[in-house]
């Protein structure tokens, strides 16, 4: 993509120059005749520069440039000046602008003067972005769990991520899939670049198209200004498109277009425009089936499937519910101000016991509702929603030889029985054997205690 300069300068003439030259070394142009139009524009796109005259009729310079970085810190903005305004202009520098030029302009100086700027910006920006991500708390987007299931996950990721493949991130509302996206991200070579999202559920079909390729000024009603889309936004980086299921199927064959030849075209635009993005892309419908149905093309659905990541539910990786109840009662503990020490035994049973069909994220609203209603330095069950208070999950099925009968048995042998079959099956693991009984740990201890089994 090149390198996007917005030129400010009330002399027709001169403007029409400065933009002729630009465009000749590369550069895509828009234009401003005063300070006020140039702040409006920095506002309402994305600009790697500004070039701006210091005497204009309406707005100077000077106060253009203090608008914008007040709007944007980052963007350098480089002054024109005639000789006898040379002072101003250092008084400019002061302010935080770029650099200066003094009229007539050098060209050599005014390319290389351009190229530098944009140049230091950009590492700037990038080295900012990459400073932020290793400083923050890694563990609000970490995926969190020791069982085998997501360990197999995470190791997959490490695999995956330093390519350019596309991945498709499939698995049920709210299990995660969006971390492991940014866990894609993060792990690879676009690291300092953007990782931009864009929700597909949550915009109607003329908006998304927009939001993914931008628009023309004028292209519909609204589109005052030209605006570059999230694909554009992402060059050199990484673009997720979340809930990918949910997108119009009129609007699929752009998508694939993009995906497969690196291109993409605002809405009211017959220019393509070269992008460098990995796309990933999340669902938690079966795509295949969809496919299948005519509600999902399918040479979209087999470019997006180069890779596939299936992120397991909660209730089929039950070791991790500890885990991630203390990582969460921890966070919003310190969000609430709260000295909490964890989970007193009856609420942790609790928790294991529930089948969490809203998975990791109806876990982390449990988990912030305990935390804000504890009273002590414990979340005990009365902290708890009732709904996973009362939680009775059937037991799974204990397979039994076919010819074995429990007629004739009393109650405390059928119970004696159920138990000690399903501690064998368990290996002996109280927990997982109490949570596939219905039952808490506490009262499997009582119970093997009863029967002589502890």
């Amino acid at each position: 993509m090149s390198n996007h300069v917005l030129v400010v300068d009330d002399d027709n003439a001169h403007r029409g120059m400065l933009r002729t030259m630009l465009r000749s070394w590369g550069f895509t142009v828009d234009e401003a005749t005063d300070g006020d139009e140039a702040i409006e524009l920095v506002r309402e796109k994305p600009f790697d520069a500004v070039l701006t005259d210091v005497r204009m009729a309406r707005v100077d310079g000077i106060h253009a440039l203090k608008a914008i970085l007040e709007y944007n810190p980052a963007l350098p903005v480089i002054l024109m000046t005639a000789y006898s305004s040379v002072e101003t202009a250092v008084d400019a520098l002061r302010i935080g602008a770029y650099d200066y030029l003094v009229k007539p302009l050098d060209f050599d100086l005014l390319r290389e003067t351009l190229s530098q700027s944009i140049e230091r910006s950009r590492h700037s920006v990038e080295n900012r972005e990459l400073r932020r991500q290793l400083s923050e708390n890694e563990k609000d987007t970490e995926i969190l769990g020791k069982s085998p299931a997501m360990q197999a996950m995470l190791r997959f990721i490490e695999t995956v991520a330093p390519t350019e493949a596309t991945v498709l991130i499939t698995g049920e509302s709210g299990t995660g899939k969006e971390l492991v996206a940014r866990a894609l991200h993060r792990a690879s070579s676009r690291a300092a670049k953007p990782l931009v999202t864009v929700n597909c559920a949550a915009l109607a079909e003329n908006l998304l198209e927009s939001e993914l390729f931008g628009h023309e000024k004028g292209s519909f009603t609204g589109a005052e200004r030209r605006r570059d889309g999230r694909f554009v936004q992402a060059d050199g980086g990484t673009l997720f498109l979340d809930e990918i299921g949910e997108m119009p199927i009129s609007l699929q064959a752009k998508l694939l277009r993009a995906l497969q030849q690196g291109e993409v075209q605002r809405v009211g635009s017959d220019t393509p425009i070269h992008v460098d993005v990995r796309v990933l892309a999340a669902t938690n419908r079966d795509l295949r089936h969809e496919a299948s149905e005519k509600r999902f093309r399918e040479d979209l659905y087999f470019r997006l499937n180069v890779i596939s990541i299936d992120v397991p539910p909660l209730r089929q990786r039950t070791e991790d519910i500890p885990v991630l109840s203390a990582f969460f009662a921890q966070r919003f503990a310190e969000r609430n101000h709260k000295n909490i020490k964890g989970f007193a035994p009856q609420a942790m049973d609790s928790f294991n016991r529930y089948s969490w069909p809203g998975n990791v994220r109806e876990l982390e609203n449990a988990v912030e509702r305990a935390v804000i209603l504890c009273q002590g330095d414990l979340i005990s069950e009365k902290d708890l929603p009732a709904n996973i208070l009362n939680a009775s999950p059937a037991a799974e099925p204990v397979r039994e030889p076919e010819d074995f009968s429990f007629a004739g048995m009393s109650l405390d042998m059928v119970e004696r029985h159920a138990i000690e079959s399903t501690m064998r099956q368990t290996g002996d693991n109280k927990s997982e054997a109490a949570r596939r009984l219905g039952i808490t740990r506490a009262t499997l201890h009582n119970k093997l205690r009863k029967y002589g089994m502890d």
